[in-house]
């Protein structure tokens, strides 16, 4: 068990690593260059390792957070030209659309900073679905969203 802990540590570091000083653009070529430094990986493992070091894939590679502390900006900043529109959906729902491929991170960014707002995402290719508890929880969001990513456009909701 603790040598698995162990692994499983050094792995992430690797990880973090490579990624840095390299452009990794998926899993499979991730678990490779795992592989060739000598570390046991499988998709399904690099999968969880990307997921709890909160690394997102921007566009066609992936990317690291600076620190946990600096995350919300730093990651903010670096996303900032992937959000397009957003618009309401009913009084609990916000539809977030960005460039093709970078919803992902997108959500990563939303889910890190726990904003209070903020009760799930979900993402896809270029929509996350931003659940809040009511209309007035939805407000802050979008006011926050239009703060966070000043070039977007903010559609009316329809009715």
């Amino acid at each position: 068990m603790a040598a698995e802990i162990h692994q499983s540590v050094s792995r992430r570091a690797a990880i973090l690593r490579i990624l840095r000083e390299s452009t990794v653009r998926n899993q499979d070529e991730l678990v490779k260059v795992l592989h060739k430094h000598g570390f046991d990986a499988t998709q399904s493992s690099v999968s969880r390792d990307l997921r709890e070091l909160g690394v997102a894939k921007a566009g066609d590679h992936y990317i690291v957070p600076a620190s946990e502390d600096a995350l919300a900006t730093h990651h903010f900043a670096a996303i900032a030209n992937f959000v397009v529109a957003v618009r309401t959906a009913g009084p609990s729902l916000t539809v977030v659309k960005t460039t093709t491929g970078t919803a992902q991170s997108v959500a990563v960014a939303i889910d890190r900073s726990n904003w209070p707002e903020v009760v799930g995402t979900i993402s896809g290719d270029d929509t996350i679905f931003i659940a809040t508890e009511d209309g007035r929880e939805q407000r802050k969001l979008t006011a926050r969203l239009r703060e966070v990513f000043p070039k977007l456009e903010t559609e009316p909701r329809n009715g």
